[in-house]
Parts: structure tokens; C-alpha cells; sequence
């Protein structure tokens, strides 16, 4: 990771300016009329494909379907790192790993007091912000700047009786976790308010109960356990469970991923994620969605619902056996970084509208900033929406970086930092540390990525423009 890190280090001068003006212009100057609330609600690890929305055969997710009937579907979306802690950082900040310094799993609890969000910047203007989940940027469950009202576990925390940080003290509460954070969710947008407020509700499902270590290693990988709510416990029993064509994928022209390391055993049939695990999460999104439910009843006996920019979204997809994987979901193919993303607010957004642009985690906080008529203080990588949002013909990006920066926690990934471009045709993926094994998809002929076309003569060409598209987008990172 050394030559990434200089390669980034060196396209910090120029660029921070440019990326402030072309932000700051982006946003009006002054407070609009009027000024939403916000509720964010953030599913760990969902995929983006993984709801009854999107035509899977037997998941039910009504109240989360609702969102999309009557607002907007993005569904081009993705993250720019495809990992926990580094991914929900980039959405509070609207910035790159590389710039906001989360750029793995260890317990970076320092330098998560030092983030500049966007919960920040609309407390300072007079919102109410509530924080209600999973922090997990560190494993200090201690509210972080930003916040009027917090709720936080340590680390990854536990999905039966978890501890909880609340009213300043940490206290285990007893019950099903994502039915408690929907209890305290609920209760804040009942409380009576005079301004507008901010929750954000990032839910510990869908991901399993794991032992964290502080360096970001856990106990036993293989051991990951998804605990549904009791109620939950034989949902969708007897069913078949859908797999991509690309679980059967002979991994040619994938050195990274077949190269052979002690103790880790080949990536071949059986190494993917198998059904009763895919079950046990998609058995845990069903408290998510009933959860949905009950803030949409909370928004509407408020008289709050239209008045209310709802997002819902997620940190990162999750390997269903694609590519024979499973819980390495670090890396950079299409079923880690694609994300469901659905907005819903009547004032801007028609019901059941779709946007095919390529909309990125880092666009949050300068959208909720624009809506909210707020001041972007600082660079941002990220880009407003807004514009899409309303109808015009903008200008947007054909291309992004995703990051990941190397770690132990899986030993697959070993020496696996790399930083891709993904394109609207093309991805290619640059392995930092491993030679000779970067990979390019051309995404239209190959949907799946399951042909590695960097050493074929007729796609050099293309390969010497994502190169330089590449170096292009890290020149302009602040």
C-alpha cells in the first residue's frame, strides 16, 4: 500500500481547492423556506438486490418497497470502499477513505471524534440530531460530536441483549437489538419539537454476532452466526435459494484470488456463503422492515411523513457465493459495492420515480446539506443530487474510485489493498501490493465479471483509458 498511499498523498494540494468550489457552488448560500427532517436509516451489509422491490422470489419486504413506490429508486449505487467502518464514515463525510483517515476495521476511535459530518453541520444550524445504532468507526460506544440524543453499542455489538450506551451511561438492555433501536427511533420522532430534526439510524442487521478484536480481527470468521428475531426464526423454510451465474465461476484470470496461502483453504465449491446462512440474513431484514413500518406509522400520526426526507440504504453488499466467496466482501465486484438506495420526499421526489445515474455513498452529506439549506463547510469528493432530483439536465460522473486498504482480518485477503475505477462499460481493479494480477471487466459483455480481459490485445486500448481515468479521479481527490 505504500505506493498508494504516496500516490494519494501527492494529489492533495491542488485539487482540495477545486473540489471545495465546485461543491460550495453547488449549494444555495442561504436557508430555504423550508427546511426537512431527516431520517436515514442504514442496513449493515444489505445487498442491493435483496428486497421484494427488486423481484427476489420470496423475500417480503413491504414497508421498505413502500419507499421506493412512493419516492425514488437509485439504481446505479454504489460505495466507494466496501467495508464497514471505512464505508459509513465516507457517507457522514462525503469524502474518500483515503481523505477522512477510516480506511479499515481496526478500532479507530480517536479519529472518529475528529470526522467533520454531516450531523455536525446541521446541529450547528439549528437542527435536532439523534444518533440511534452502530457506530462502529472504533469500538468506544461514547456519543460522537454532532449529536443531541445518542444511542450506540461498542463495536460490532450484539444482536440479543446488547449493551447499550444511552443517558450517559452503558446499560444492557434486554430484547431483539433491531427492535430496540426501532423502540428508540420511534420515541424520538414522537417527542414533541419546535425545529426540524436529523435521526440517523444505522441497524446492526443484517450482519452476524462476531467477537471483535481492536486490530479489526475477529474470533473465527467461519463462525459468523445471523440471529433473526425469534418471531423470525422459520421464515422462508423450504425455500430455494437463488444463486448469481457467477457462483460457478472457474476464478480464470483471477490470480489474487487463487493464489495459494498457508492455512487458507482454495476458493472452490463449498467456500461460498451457504443457504442457511444467506437465510439466517434475510430472516434478520424482516425486523428491519417491520421496524420501517413503524416509523412510517410514527411520520404519519406526527404529521411529519411529507415533511420528511427518508433515505434508506446500505454500508456494502455481501457475497452470496458469487465468485465462491462469502464473508470477504471487501472486495471490489459488483455484489460488494452495488447498494440499494431509496429516497422518498414528496416535495422534490414523484412517487415511483428510478435514476440511472451513478449515485455514491459520498453524495449524501452534500445533498442532505443542500436540502437542508446548509453551508458546505470544507471539500467534499461527494456531489449534491439535488440537481437529479430535480429533473434537470446535469452533468454527472461516468466514472469513481473504490478503495480498500490491505488487512489480516480475513486471511484470503492478505496483501489485497487495491484501488479500482468502475466505469460505465469498464471496471479495473489495481492490486497495490500483488503483481501482475490486476483485473478489467468490460461490465456490458461480461455482467457478471467473470473474464478478466487485461492481457487480451483488443482491450488494451481500453485499459490505457481506465488507467488514466484512474490516475485522473485520485488527481482530483482533496
Amino acid at each position: 500500500m505504500n505506493r498508494l498511499a504516496a500516490a494519494l498523498g501527492a494529489a492533495v494540494g491542488v485539487s482540495c481547492a477545486l473540489v471545495a468550489l465546485a461543491v460550495g457552488a453547488a449549494g444555495p448560500g442561504a436557508p430555504p423556506p423550508h427546511r426537512p427532517n431527516f431520517l436515514v436509516i442504514l442496513v449493515d451489509d444489505l445487498r442491493w438486490d435483496e428486497l421484494g422491490f427488486m423481484g427476489h422470489p420470496y423475500v417480503k419486504t413491504p414497508h421498505i418497497d413502500r419507499i421506493a413506490r412512493e419516492g425514488l429508486r437509485c439504481r446505479n449505487a454504489f460505495v466507494v470502499a466496501p467495508l464497514c467502518s471505512p464505508s459509513r464514515a465516507s457517507f457522514l463525510t462525503g469524502l474518500y477513505p483515503h481523505s477522512h483517515g477510516i480506511t479499515d476495521n481496526t478500532n479507530r476511535s480517536p479519529q472518529s471524534y475528529l470526522l467533520k459530518t454531516f450531523p455536525q453541520a446541521l446541529r450547528n444550524a439549528g437542527y435536532e440530531t439523534g444518533f440511534i445504532g452502530k457506530w462502529h468507526m472504533g469500538n468506544d460506544a461514547r456519543p460522537r460530536p454532532g449529536f443531541d440524543y445518542w444511542v450506540g453499542m461498542p463495536g460490532q455489538g450484539e444482536s440479543l441483549d446488547p449493551d447499550l450506551f444511552e443517558d450517559g451511561r452503558m446499560t444492557k438492555v434486554r430484547g431483539y437489538v433491531t427492535d430496540i433501536f426501532t423502540d428508540r427511533a420511534v420515541s424520538f420522532l414522537r417527542r414533541p419539537r419546535t425545529r426540524p430534526f436529523l435521526l440517523y439510524l444505522p441497524h446492526k442487521a443484517i450482519h452476524p454476532n462476531v467477537t471483535q478484536r481492536d486490530d479489526g480481527s475477529v474470533s473465527d470468521p467461519k463462525a459468523e452466526t445471523f440471529i433473526p428475531a425469534q418471531r423470525h426464526e422459520e421464515l422462508y423454510a423450504g425455500v430455494q435459494v437463488p444463486r448469481r451465474p457467477n457462483a460457478t465461476d472457474t476464478l480464470e484470470g483471477k490470480p489474487a484470488l487463487t493464489r495459494r496461502l498457508e492455512g487458507v483453504l482454495p476458493l472452490g465449491p463449498g467456500t461460498g456463503s451457504p443457504d442457511q446462512a444467506i437465510l439466517g440474513r434475510q430472516r434478520m431484514l424482516a425486523a428491519v422492515d417491520e421496524g420501517v413500518g413503524r416509523i412510517f406509522q410514527a411520520l404519519e400520526q406526527t404529521g411529519q411523513l411529507d415533511d420528511t426526507v427518508l433515505v434508506f440504504t446500505s454500508d456494502e453488499g455481501y457475497f452470496y457465493g458469487e465468485h465462491h466467496l462469502s464473508v470477504e466482501r471487501r472486495l471490489a465486484y459488483e455484489e460488494s459495492i452495488r447498494i440499494p438506495l431509496l429516497i422518498r420526499y414528496p416535495r422534490l421526489v414523484r412517487p415511483g420515480r428510478t435514476l440511472d445515474e451513478m449515485v455514491l455513498s459520498i453524495d449524501l452529506a452534500p445533498t442532505v446539506l443542500e436540502l437542508s439549506g446548509t453551508p458546505v463547510a470544507g471539500a467534499m469528493h461527494g456531489r449534491s443530487i439535488v440537481p437529479l432530483l430535480r429533473g434537470g439536465a446535469v452533468p454527472w460522473r461516468s466514472s469513481f474510485l473504490v478503495e480498500h486498504s490491505s488487512d489480516n482480518v480475513f486471511p484470503r485477503m492478505q496483501n489485497m489493498g487495491y484501488t479500482a475505477v468502475r466505469g460505465q462499460r469498464y471496471k479495473y481493479i489495481r492490486y497495490e501490493d500483488l503483481v501482475g494480477m490486476d483485473e478489467l471487466y468490460d461490465l456490458d459483455a461480461d455482467p457478471y465479471e467473470m473474464k478478466n480481459v487485461v492481457a487480451e490485445p483488443v482491450s488494451q486500448p481500453a485499459l490505457g483509458r481506465m488507467k488514466a481515468e484512474l490516475e485522473k479521479l485520485r488527481s482530483l481527490a482533496p
